[in-house]
């Protein structure tokens, strides 16, 4: 097991809404409680992104931010190069809209993502904003999952990628399903942010590039998490 984990924090300048740059935050503290050293590196869109990471996050942003977004990673190749040489990524709202073949433009024109998920993303009819809640792919493991979405996005999903979870309260793809992982890369459209309200999947990420973790304290996590399920789940009875 690695003793220092790179965190790479991209485009904070144009793609850092809804509070998703708190899963950096939540990815240094429970890095550090299993006794790793962190290094965390925010690339601004000017910069190049570096390809020797081992976690790289990207959030959400209007649609200028976006497009531009979706440019300049295309143009400079580094987020690929680290992927492909094993990195793990959690791209969130816009942000996984652009790892795809095409997302939908401030007029809903099609504009091209980067092609490191087999998915496709245009404009729906209508917003979708408010409290999502989803059961997870049983293959990963994980508990529910909580989350904010507020995007007019509509994903589609192809055969080289698996749905993150299938929605019981909220929007997501539009289909039924939220979110899509393929290997080490997980594609959501959760605010909040999602790592705060989701900590397994925060551990799913470390342990992809670090192996398997010790157990720690997640009494503020749960309570967190129990009281946005507890208020946005369907009553029973």
């Amino acid at each position: 097991m690695q003793s220092e984990l790179s965190i790479v924090w991209i485009y904070p300048d144009l793609l850092s809404t809804y509070g998703d740059q708190g899963n950096v935050l939540v990815l240094e503290q429970r890095a550090r409680a299993r006794g790793f050293r962190t290094r965390t590196v925010h690339v601004r869109s000017s910069d190049p992104v570096p390809e020797q990471g081992n976690i790289y996050l990207i959030g959400g942003g209007e649609d200028r931010p976006q497009i531009l977004g979706a440019e300049r990673l295309r143009k400079d190749g580094g987020l690929h190069a680290a992927v492909n040489r094993g990195a793990a990524l959690l791209a969130v709202c816009a942000g996984y809209q652009i790892m795809g073949s095409v997302f939908g433009g401030e007029e809903g024109q099609p504009v091209p993502g980067i092609e490191l998920l087999d998915i496709s993303s245009g404009r729906g009819e209508r917003r979708s904003v408010g409290e999502l809640a989803a059961e997870v792919d049983p293959a990963l493991g994980l508990p529910m999952l909580t989350g904010f979405e507020n995007h007019m996005g509509v994903t589609r999903l192809g055969p080289g990628v698996r749905p993150l979870s299938r929605t019981i309260v909220g929007t997501g793809n539009g289909d039924g399903t939220e979110g899509c992982y393929a290997g080490r890369i997980i594609g959501t459209y959760l605010h909040g942010p999602a790592l705060a309200r989701n900590p397994a999947l925060a551990d799913l990420l470390l342990s992809s590039v670090a192996g398997p973790l010790p157990a720690i304290d997640d009494g503020w996590y749960q309570a967190l998490r129990d009281e946005r399920l507890a208020a946005v789940l369907p009553k029973s009875g």
